[in-house]
C-alpha cells in the first residue's frame, strides 16, 4: 500500500532571480524548530515569478483556491506547461496550508516548553476577532497603520562545502541540475536563503552588508499594499562610498584617482590675523574628498533615474520611486530624459572642477542645484568611514575640514535657486514676474537651467556624457 507523503506546515513563498532564470520557493517547517526552502517552479520571466509568489501568498492567506482562480488561470496560461502545472499544484498546497516534506527531510518536534500561551481575560495581547485584518483589504480599508520593511543583505561565500553542509543540515535540498544556472551549479543561492531564515551567522560565509529600510504606508502618498500594488514594490538603500573616492595613496587599477593633497595644499598659520591670506578658509583634501564622493554618487543616481524614468513625469502619486529627481523642485518633474541626463552631467562637471584642483563654481542653475545637494549629502558619508580605512583617514587633517557652512557661503554667487522649493513662491521662476524682476533672479524655469551665467566660463559644449 502506498504511503501518503508527510505534510508539514507552510509558512511563506519567496522568489529569487539570476541573470537567466527566476525561481519560486516555499518556506516550510514546523511552527517551532528549523525550517527549509523547497523549489516550486522555475521560469525565465522575473515578473511571472513575482506574480506567482503574490498569488500563492493570497491562496495561503485565504485557504481557498477559488479566491485566486481567475489570476491562476491567467498566469498559468502565460507560463510553459511544466511551471504552469507546478503552479497549479502549489496553489492547492497553499490553500491547504501544508506542503509535502522533501524526501529525507526530518523536522524535529517543537519543545514542550514552547507551547502556545493561553489567553486570559483582560489580556491585552490576546487577539480578538474585531482586531484581525479583514481578508482582501486594501490599505484605505485598514484602521491601523501599516509598516513596510525591506531588508538588504550581502554575503561573501568563503567555504562552499561548509555552506552546503550547513544548509542540508537545515533540511535544504538543491534544485535538480536541469533547473540550475551555469553561474550557480551548486545552488548556492538556495543554500544561503535557507540559512538566512535562522537569523544568525551563516556557516561558510561572511556578512558584507545588512541594511533595513522601513516606513509607514500612506494612502495620500499613493501607497498600496503589495497584493494590490499596480507596480512592483521598490526600496532604496544607500550607495557605497568606497568605490567613488579612494585616497590619493591607494592604488586603483585602470583608473587614476586625483591626488587631493597636491591639488588642495593647505597652508598652516596660527596668527589669526583677519588680513592674513594663510588664515582664511581653505578647501581641504578631506572636504574635497567627501564632496567628490557626494557628487559621484548623485551623478550615478541621476543617470540611473534618467534611464529608468526616460520621459515619464514624476508625480505626487509616485514621488518616492526615484532617488534623485524627486529631490528637485516640482517644476522640473515633467522634464524629459534628455534634460535629466544633462542634470546628471552637471554633477560630473562639478566633480571635474575638483579633480583639477578648482573650487566647484556653478556655471548655470543646474550646477547650483547639484552643488547644493552635494553639500547637503556630503556629511553623511563621514559617518560611513571606518577609521581603519586608508581611503580617507590618510588624508591630512586641518581645522577647516568639513566646514559645510563655509562651502555653502563661498561656492555660490547667490542662493536664489533654493526659493524654488517654497510653495508660497509659486511662479517666481518666471523672469517676467514682478518678484523675480525685483530681486533680479533671472530665468529659473527648467528649460533655462543649463544656460550659462557667463561667469565662470561656460562648459565645453563638446564634452559629451560620462555614460
Amino acid at each position: 500500500m502506498a504511503t501518503e507523503p508527510e505534510l508539514t506546515p507552510l509558512f511563506d513563498f519567496l522568489c529569487e532571480h539570476s541573470t537567466s532564470k527566476s525561481r519560486v520557493m516555499a518556506l516550510i517547517g514546523p511552527y517551532h524548530g528549523s525550517r527549509s526552502l523547497t523549489g516550486v517552479l522555475t521560469c525565465k520571466d522575473k515578473n511571472h515569478a513575482y506574480q506567482a509568489v503574490q498569488l500563492l501568498r493570497r491562496a495561503l492567506a485565504s485557504r481557498d483556491t477559488a479566491a485566486v482562480e481567475e489570476d491562476l488561470h491567467a498566469l498559468a496560461s502565460a507560463l510553459p506547461d511544466a511551471p504552469a502545472s507546478s503552479l497549479r499544484t502549489a496553489t492547492a498546497h497553499a490553500a491547504s496550508g501544508t506542503w509535502p516534506a522533501p524526501a529525507g527531510t526530518t523536522f524535529y518536534p517543537p519543545d514542550e516548553d514552547l507551547g502556545e500561551a493561553e489567553e486570559t481575560p483582560g489580556d491585552e495581547t490576546a487577539t480578538s476577532p474585531e482586531s484581525e485584518t479583514p481578508e482582501g483589504a486594501r490599505l484605505k480599508d485598514l484602521r491601523g497603520k501599516v509598516v513596510r520593511i525591506a531588508h538588504l543583505r550581502e554575503f561573501h561565500i568563503t567555504d562552499e562545502d561548509a555552506l552546503i553542509r550547513a544548509a542540508m543540515d537545515e533540511g535544504w535540498e538543491p534544485l535538480p541540475a536541469s533547473e540550475l544556472d551555469e553561474d550557480d551549479p551548486r545552488d548556492l543561492i538556495g543554500a544561503v536563503m535557507t540559512l538566512t531564515e535562522s537569523g544568525g551567522w551563516i556557516t561558510g560565509a561572511d556578512t558584507l552588508e545588512d541594511q533595513s529600510e522601513a516606513r509607514l504606508l500612506c494612502v495620500e502618498d499613493g501607497d498600496e499594499l503589495t497584493d494590490w500594488s499596480p507596480v512592483p514594490v521598490t526600496a532604496h538603500f544607500h550607495h557605497g562610498w568606497r568605490l567613488h573616492r579612494p585616497a590619493s595613496n591607494t592604488p586603483i587599477e585602470e583608473e587614476q584617482q586625483p591626488d587631493l593633497v597636491a591639488l588642495f595644499p593647505v597652508k598652516e598659520c596660527s596668527c589669526e590675523d583677519e588680513e592674513c591670506e594663510d588664515c582664511s578658509w581653505q578647501l581641504t583634501p578631506r572636504t574635497a574628498d567627501l564632496l567628490l564622493t557626494s557628487l559621484s554618487i548623485l551623478a550615478d543616481q541621476a543617470y540611473d533615474d534618467a534611464d529608468e524614468l526616460r520621459d515619464q513625469p514624476v508625480t505626487k502619486q509616485r514621488p518616492g520611486n526615484w532617488e534623485l529627481f524627486t529631490r528637485l523642485p516640482s517644476l522640473t518633474w515633467s522634464a524629459d530624459r534628455s534634460w535629466r541626463r544633462r542634470m546628471a552631467r552637471a554633477f560630473d562637471d562639478l566633480s571635474d572642477d575638483l579633480e583639477h584642483g578648482r573650487w566647484p563654481q556653478p556655471s548655470c542653475t543646474a550646477e547650483e542645484m547639484a552643488l547644493h545637494l552635494a553639500i547637503e549629502d556630503a556629511p553623511s558619508y563621514l559617518d560611513d568611514i571606518d577609521t581603519s580605512d586608508t581611503a580617507h583617514t590618510h588624508l591630512p587633517e586641518h581645522r577647516d575640514d568639513y566646514d559645510w557652512n563655509a562651502c555653502s557661503d563661498l561656492f555660490f554667487q547667490d542662493h536664489d535657486v533654493l526659493m524654488l522649493f517654497d510653495a508660497r513662491l509659486d511662479g517666481i521662476e518666471d523672469p517676467d514676474g514682478d518678484v523675480n524682476q525685483h530681486l533680479g533672479m533671472g530665468d529659473l524655469r527648467a528649460a533655462a537651467w543649463f544656460e550659462s551665467f557667463g561667469y565662470p566660463p561656460a562648459r565645453d559644449p563638446k564634452r559629451g556624457f560620462r555614460r
